[in-house]
Formats: structure tokens, C-alpha cells, sequence
């Protein structure tokens, strides 16, 4: 699959104490829907993903395929090999949606 359009880069929020803030992810994924972009972007460099646990990174990947219907790119980036491999197997799904790519 070809990647074309305006793919917003979503950064990931997190409340004072260090959790993800999932409120803030939600109405952030709800206005890129609104301005019209072609898909996400998630966990990448922005994302702060090499910061999150393999837990924490699978359930942003769910969170963000259950709320909306753009195409997603997941960044699976981390300082190994195991890391990216849990990510892409188990944070790549959700029912019947999955990342639409993986970002290495």
C-alpha cells in the first residue's frame, strides 16, 4: 500500500503524574478527524514511544484504532529488537482493525 495525503503526527499526552492522558488523546484523535487528515500517525518519536511500556504502547494502539476509522502508521522504535516485535504483533490489532503500517 502506497502512502499518500496528510498523515498528522500525534503526540502523546501525559497527566502531570506521568500516566498516559487518555481524555487528551481522544480529542486530539477527534480534531485531526475534524481538520480533515488523510490518517495518524502514533508512537512515533513525538509519541514518546520509547518511553512507554510494552502495555502502555498496545493500549494507545487500541484506544486510537477503536475511535477512529483513519488509516494508522505505528511506530514501533525502541532501543531493541524485542520491543518492536511485542508492538507490532500485539499493538497492531484490534478486532478486525489493524495498523495500516508499521514505522521502524
Amino acid at each position: 500500500m502506497r502512502l499518500s495525503g496528510v498523515y498528522a503526527i500525534a503526540p502523546t499526552p501525559f497527566t502531570d503524574d506521568g500516566r498516559v492522558d487518555t481524555g487528551s488523546l481522544d480529542r486530539l484523535i477527534a480534531y485531526y478527524e475534524e481538520t480533515g487528515v488523510t490518517g495518524l500517525t502514533i508512537l512515533g518519536q513525538m509519541g514518546e514511544a520509547p518511553k512507554l511500556e510494552s502495555e502502555e504502547s498496545a493500549s494507545i494502539v487500541a484506544r486510537v484504532l477503536g475511535r477512529t476509522r483513519l488509516p494508522v502508521v505505528v511506530g514501533v522504535s525502541a532501543p531493541g529488537f524485542a520491543h518492536g516485535r511485542i508492538d507490532g504483533r500485539r499493538g497492531g490489532r484490534r478486532d478486525d482493525r489493524a495498523a495500516e503500517h508499521l514505522a521502524l
